[in-house]
This record gives structure tokens, C-alpha cells and sequence, in this order.
């Protein structure tokens, strides 16, 4: 098992369940840390030492909830003898994700229980196959995806919603004439029992979950909301048939409104998770579902499951690539929106690289499976994202610290404002009295009703949820719209850490410039002809691997010139090439090249310094001991670079480049890009270095790259930035990738960043001050407890809506 796994976790309904899981992953020897995610409803455990999935997934159960576990059969060929099973199952049990694995031997069938989210049926086969077995392929295995789980959800809240509003309604008009006239028609008993009898069906039939939940949550221990409304509305169902012995109010219709309320607070709530977790679904969804392979010069279709890495696959006009890939044959316009968040298609050519997902839009493609499966480009932004609403934000702590003991507080109130209805009916009643200009405050009732209505408002106002959907609704928002827009984030904490940001730090090569050198000038002493001159260098340089001697071969085969072979070529280390072209001695280097070859650079003097000023490398050409001319070669600066740096001195954030280039060539870049601070000549430690002097001088900084060099400055930083362009390992080492190259992305990321914290800050303060406020005037018998549920309800469906606003959010 790999030191952090995720898995979802079934059956909580608010923070204090949030809690009480991580309480019992936390409990496990071999944990390190666990966080529990409401909204995503996954858990994030790390771990210190071997402990198997199995024990975790049991935790979870033990403490009164579920993981969603799939079970499939497997037909395994080749099984002979009670040894090969057992190989199997071993095989089988170690594939991240899996619970459980038996093999029947006399079926010759294998049972697998794992977690869809972590392992697919693909992975069971690779594993039965490395253990020199094999799966027979049945179409019968037909898995729920989490977006069918989701829906199936949604209906399900829907019904009992509706369900309950069916025998609540009548409840409602049948308490009007008593509510307007005192009148209980047709009489008191008829009405007593009516409430009771249409009430029931609304608590026991449509919400026995929510009572199912809330007993068990007390059986492990650990109270949750569902205990809160449970304990409100059997009480005041309770006082239903006890009205007939006691001078108690009949509140058991208003249980029933209660539960209704409940009901359709939880269908609103997951229908707005649903639309904030879309991202998500969207990504799912891209993905091609069949590919045309090409197997032994065959077409065949097949499932995408089924794709090896070093297939052909067939790619038509209008069709997903299946998955990642090489282009071998063929030439097409891609639309890779869906990776990169650009409109614009890409032309793809042999030996270019295709993404999985993409669309093909015009000509026939063969591509070549390069990864599948989890491996994908897709799978990996699907992880990103899912770690991103996974994590925490560090300013949720203060909430996760108050849920934990939430609803052991609001049963202490409760009990506390009973006591004190029995103890102080005198006080009490004076704060009714208070608020009686309210219309649903009557301090008429009797001190045992107000008791139970005050207690009941108590249990039913407080909300948990609201503070445990606060960050991570409004994560699950940010990141997925992140995602949409090519800006791939970690974890919340470099959200938060990201709209703090007082500098940011740039990779000069790759990352402020192409990464690729090209030619920019060709100066012929003498006014000569610059094409001669380009061709007779790159004659010179047609045998050199230098990236410079690379740039001239491009740009003289670019205009259409014969480059021809040299002979007795001589690479000058860190100078230059000498070498015999056209019959003549060329020489194609630096002034010091030139200056030990016996030929005086002075004539290009001045050229070779204008260019160095507009930070060009200057290449002198020397043929035949006589200067011909000078090449400027720089590496061109990106095209939004200019505009990226200007705007992130809109927002306030100073910016500075860290580069291993020289000090000319840095400061003329930062000059045409208006950079604030330069750093030359400095190695991949060095940068390290100079990021701790700017986090000392300025605060947070982020930095940007690309490259593995950049890697250890990508850590150091508050926030990594790695364009995604770059390697794996600096997409690794970072905190927020930019999928599509663009420097402006960044502007983009912080802003985003800014959004979200500030839709996370809204949340947190209204979750906070709905109960600092509404508790008290429960206490005080201020609230009716169908009021309380409605203002309950509210908050939760605050939250999450007010975090699905950050889609109006302007990136750009």
C-alpha cells in the first residue's frame, strides 16, 4: 500500500460525522494523519508503515458508516490446483484499492471487492496476468460510476422530499383554523390524532434514515446532526400522544414540518454539491469509452480499458483520441480545450504528441499508445483535483476544532435550557415575554410546552453542516473551475498561500522565453548578402549539436538554402565550430574564437554589442582569416510575457528573475518585460538561495519554472508554480501546474486564489454568526422550532450556493 490513500466514505451527513471518522482512521496503528472531506465525502489517510485497506475500510463501518466498495467476478483461465488460487488472491490483494479477494477453484471464478476510485477491472487483469494467469473477457462486468451514484442520490433525496411535503401539506391546512380562529376542527381529539397519525408516515417511512443514522452515530459514540433533528422531532412527536395525559402542546405536526424541512434542505443541498463537484463529473466524462486498435494490421474496436501502451490506434475526423499517445501517421488540427482551456485547435504531425480526450477534427491519425489507464494525462489532472478538494485550507482549523465538539455542546444546551425552563420558570418566561412582538412567540403556553419548544429549537437551529461545507464546497468550486481553465492546484493550502503572494519569481529560460533559441539577425560586414552569410555558417554547423549551431541550421533550411556537409569539423567547447565548407575555412564562434584563430573581430564590434544589448547572442562568422558577418541569436521572449508582468504589478505583487544566464543578456530581458529584480549567473541551488533572501526581504513568494533544475526551487518557494510544458518532476514538485504554457495563467491562478479564499471567508463568518446568533434566541424561546429547521436548513444551502457563485468569477 502506497503511504497516502484516499477512498470515499458513505453515510455522513454533517462535520461532527466528518469528525468522528477521522477520530477512527486516526485510532489505526500505522496512521500518520487522516482528514475527512464532507463535501467530496472521501477520506486522505497517511501512513507510517504497512496497514492494509481492508483495516481502514473497517474503521470507517465500526464507527457507523460505509465505504463504497464494488464487487465483480472474474472468470480466471489456467487455474489446475489450490495453489494457483491462492496465488491469485495474493496477486489480486495487492493492487492498490482492493478489500477483499477470494478464488473459487472449483468455478474458477475470483471475487474482488475494491474501491472504484482507486482500482478498475483493468488493474485486477494486469494483475492476474503478471501472476502468469488470465482473465476471461465477459461483457457482464457493468461497474456504477460515482456520477450514476450521485444522481441515484439526488432522486432518492427528491422522492422522500416529495414524499414527506405529501403528508405535511395537509398537516399545515388542517392546523389553519386553529392557528387564525383557535378552533381545532372537527374536534380536539379528532385533531390530536390526525397530527399524529399523518405525521408518522413523514419521521418513520421517509426519514427513518435520518433516525437510523443519528441512533447509530450515538451508538459509536459520536453524536451527529441527524442525532440533533432526530432527538427534535421524536420529542416533539412524543408530545403528540402525551398531550392526551399531560398539559402538553401537540407538536407532532410540527415534527412532521420539521422533518419535511430536513428533507428538502438535504435534496437542495445535494443538487447544489452536485452542480459544485460537476467538475469532476465533466473530466469523467471525457474520457473515450472504446478504441479502434490496430492488431496484427487488423482495425478491431475494443474497450478503452483494453489499450496497451505501444497499440496503433486508428483516429477518424469528430473522435476522441483514446488515450495518450505519439502521432506515427497522418496530419490533423486537435481541439485540446479540454487539457489546455485554449479555443484554438493544434496541428498535429508525425512524431507530435497527442493527449487522451482530445478531438480529432479533420484528417485520419494513427497514434501510438504511449500511457493508459491511471497513467493517462487525463487520470492525472482527475487526481490533481481530487487532492486539491480533498485537502484543507489552514484557516478551516479553527472549524474542524468546533465540530469535533458541536453537538456535544448543543445537547449540553438543550439539557441546560430545560433545566433551566424547570428551575428558573420565572426568568424564563420573561425572555418569552421579550419576544412576543414576534408572531410565533406565545408566552401563554405552559411552562412544560415552552420548555419543549425552546429545547427542541435548540436541537434542530444548531448546524454543523454549515461550518463543515464552508472551505470544502467552496475548494471542490475553485479547483474544478481551475481545471476548466487549464490551472491545476494541489491543496487548499496553496490556495490560501497563493492570494498572499508578495512576489513572484520567474525562470528566465522556458519559462519568460520560448526555452529555443532562433535566429534574429544576420548582419553582413559591408553591406553583403545576409543569406550568403547565413548559408556559409550553417554549412560550418551543420555537423554541431550546440543549441545555437541547431539555430542557424533551422533558420538556413527555413528560408530554403542549400546546407552542405562540411568537412574536418571541429567543435571549439564553449567557443564555437571550425570547420572546411564550399572548399573554404570557416570559422563560426565568439570573439575570443576569432581572436585565437589569428582573425580580428573589431569591424563587428559594434554590431556584436547592439545585439547583446537587446540581449541576442551575438555569432561572429570569420572564412578565410577575413570577418564576413554577425548572427544575432536570441531565445524570443513569450508573447504575454510583457503583459503577465504588468498585470501582476496591477495586483499589487512585485516580481523578480532568478536565471543561470549572464547578467547582459538577464537585464535586457527583464528590461523589455519590466521585471523588478534580477538575479544572474545563478545555479539550480543558488536559486534556492536567492528564493530565502526574497521570502526574508518581501514575504511569500512563488516561483516559476520548468525545467528539473527547477524542481528544488519549486519546493523551496511558498507556492511552485510549474508550467506545463515542463517535466514530470517539476509538475511533480509544484503546487499549481499551468497547463497551457500561458504566462497570464498565473494572473489567472491568483485571482482565482483570491476568489476562493474570499468566498471561503464568507462562508466561515456566516456559518459562524448564523450560530453565535440563532442559538441563543433559541434558548430564549424566540425561535419556533419549524422556523429553527428552515433557518438550519438555509445555512447549509447558503454555503454551498454562495460557493457555486465563484463561477461568475472573471479570470481574466
Amino acid at each position: 500500500m502506497s503511504d497516502r490513500v484516499q477512498f470515499p466514505v458513505q453515510g455522513m451527513t454533517c462535520a461532527s460525522c466528518a469528525a468522528h471518522v477521522k477520530k477512527a482512521l486516526l485510532a489505526i496503528p500505522g496512521v500518520k494523519g487522516a482528514e475527512v472531506n464532507l463535501a467530496t465525502e472521501r477520506a486522505t489517510v497517511d501512513l507510517l508503515n504497512d496497514v492494509s485497506l481492508d483495516s481502514l475500510v473497517q474503521a470507517v463501518r465500526d464507527a457507523g458508516y460505509d465505504v463504497s466498495v464494488e464487487t465483480i467476478r472474474l472468470p480466471i483461465v489456467g487455474l489446475t490446483c489450490t495453489s494457483c488460487a491462492s496465488h491469485v488472491e495474493r496477486a489480486l490483494l495487492s493492487v492498490p484499492g482492493v478489500v477483499e479477494a477470494s478464488v473459487n477453484l472449483a468455478t474458477e471464478v475470483a471475487a474482488v471487492s475494491f474501491i472504484p476510485s482507486m482500482a478498475q477491472r483493468s488493474d485486477l487483469a494486469a494483475a492476474v496476468a503478471r501472476a502468469g494467469y488470465g482473465v476471461r473477457e465477459t461483457p457482464t462486468e457493468a461497474p456504477v460510476t460515482p456520477e450514476d451514484v450521485a444522481e441515484e442520490k439526488m432522486r432518492a433525496s427528491r422522492m422522500r422530499m416529495l414524499v414527506a411535503w405529501a403528508f405535511t401539506v395537509p398537516i399545515i391546512v388542517w392546523m389553519v383554523p386553529e392557528m387564525l380562529w383557535g378552533v381545532m376542527w372537527p374536534s380536539h381529539t379528532a385533531h390530536n390524532v390526525g397530527m399524529i397519525v399523518l405525521a408518522l408516515p413523514v419521521l418513520f417511512i421517509v426519514g427513518r434514515r435520518t433516525y437510523r443514522a443519528g441512533f447509530a452515530a450515538v451508538r459509536h459514540g459520536a453524536a451527529n446532526m441527524d442525532t440533533l433533528i432526530a432527538l427534535g422531532t421524536g420529542v416533539s412527536f412524543l408530545s403528540g400522544p402525551v398531550s392526551f395525559f399531560a398539559p402538553v402542546a401537540n407538536y407532532a405536526g410540527v415534527a412532521a414540518m420539521i422533518m419535511a424541512f430536513h428533507l428538502t434542505g438535504r435534496y437542495v443541498e445535494e443538487r447544489a454539491k452536485g452542480r459544485a463537484s460537476q467538475a469532476i463529473r465533466r473530466l469523467l466524462e471525457l474520457g473515450a469509452k472504446t478504441a479502434r486498435v490496430l492488431r496484427g494490421g487488423v482495425e478491431v474496436e475494443v474497450p478503452i480499458a483494453e489499450v496497451q501502451v505501444g497499440d496503433v490506434m486508428v483516429v477518424r475526423p469528430g473522435e476522441k483520441v483514446p488515450t495518450d499517445g505519439v502521432v506515427v501517421e497522418g496530419e490533423s488540427a486537435v481541439d485540446e480545450s479540454m487539457a489546455t482551456g485554449e479555443s484554438m485547435p493544434v496541428t498535429k504531425r508525425p512524431a507530435d504528441e497527442a493527449i487522451g480526450a482530445t478531438v480529432n477534427q479533420e484528417g485520419l491519425l494513427r497514434i501510438r499508445a504511449t500511457r493508459v489507464g491511471r497513467d493517462t494525462f487525463l487520470a492525472q489532472v482527475i487526481r490533481l483535483v481530487e487532492e486539491a478538494q480533498g485537502s484543507k485550507v489552514p484557516i478551516q482549523e479553527l472549524a474542524d476544532r468546533v465540530t469535533a465538539v458541536f453537538v456535544p455542546v448543543i445537547l449540553g444546551i438543550a439539557l441546560l435550557t430545560v433545566t433551566a425552563w424547570l428551575l428558573l420558570p420565572g426568568l424564563m418566561r420573561n425572555l418569552v415575554a421579550a419576544g412576543a412582538f414576534l408572531p410565533w412567540v406565545n408566552p401563554a403556553l405552559g411552562t412544560v410546552t415552552l420548555a419543549l419548544v425552546s429545547a427542541v429549537a435548540v436541537l434542530v437551529i444548531a448546524c454543523p453542516c454549515a461550518l463543515g461545507l464552508a472551505t470544502p464546497t467552496a475548494l471542490m468550486v475553485g479547483s474544478g473551475l481551475g481545471a476548466e481553465r487549464g490551472i491545476l492546484i494541489r491543496s487548499g493550502g496553496a490556495i490560501q498561500t497563493l492570494r498572499g503572494v508578495r512576489t513572484v519569481a520567474f525562470d528566465k529560460t522556458g519559462t519568460l522565453t520560448q526555452g529555443q533559441p532562433v535566429v534574429t539577425d544576420a548582419i553582413s560586414l559591408d553591406r553583403g548578402d545576409p543569406q550568403a552569410l547565413l548559408a556559409i555558417a550553417a554549412a560550418a554547423e551543420a555537423g554541431s549539436e550546440h543549441p545555437l549551431g541547431r539555430a542557424v541550421v533551422r533558420r538556413a533550411e527555413a528560408d530554403g538554402l542549400a546546407v552542405e556537409a562540411a568537412r574536418e569539423f571541429r567543435a571549439v567547447r564553449g567557443k564555437g565550430v571550425v570547420a572546411k565548407a564550399r572548399g573554404q575555412q570557416v570559422i563560426v564562434g565568439s570573439r575570443a574564437l576569432l581572436a585565437e584563430s589569428g582573425v580580428d573581430p573589431a569591424p563587428l564590434e559594434d554590431a556584436s554589442r547592439r545585439l547583446e544589448e537587446e540581449a541576442k547572442t551575438a555569432v561572429l562568422v570569420a572564412v578565410n582569416s577575413r570577418v564576413l558577418g554577425v548572427i544575432g541569436i536570441a531565445d524570443t521572449l513569450k508573447a504575454d510575457a510583457a503583459a503577465t508582468v504588468h498585470e501582476l504589478h496591477r495586483l499589487g505583487i512585485r516580481t523578480a528573475m532568478l536565471t543561470g544566464d549572464n547578467r547582459h543578456t538577464a537585464e535586457a530581458i527583464a528590461r523589455q518585460v519590466g521585471i523588478d529584480e534580477v538575479r544572474a549567473e545563478v545555479s539550480p541551488d543558488g536559486k534556492v538561495a536567492e528564493l530565502r533572501r526574497l521570502q526574508a526581504t518581501f514575504g511569500s513568494v512563488a516561483f516559476v519554472g520548468d525545467g528539473i533544475n527547477d524542481a528544488p526551487a519549486l519546493a523551496q518557494a511558498d507556492v511552485g508554480i510549474a508550467i506545463g510544458t515542463g517535466t514530470d518532476i517539476a509538475i511533480e514538485a509544484s503546487d499549481v501546474t499551468v497547463v497551457r504554457g500561458e504566462l497570464t495563467s498565473i494572473v489567472e491562478a491568483i485571482r482565482l486564489s483570491r476568489s476562493t479564499f474570499r468566498v471561503i471567508r464568507q462562508n466561515l463568518f456566516w456559518a459562524f454568526f448564523y450560530n453565535v446568533v440563532m442559538i441563543p434566541l433559541a434558548m430564549a424561546g424566540w425561535m419556533h422550532p419549524v422556523l429553527a429547521e428552515i433557518a438550519m436548513a438555509t445555512s447549509s444551502v447558503t454555503v454551498v450556493a454562495n460557493a457555486n457563485l465563484l463561477r461568475r468569477t472573471q479570470l481574466r
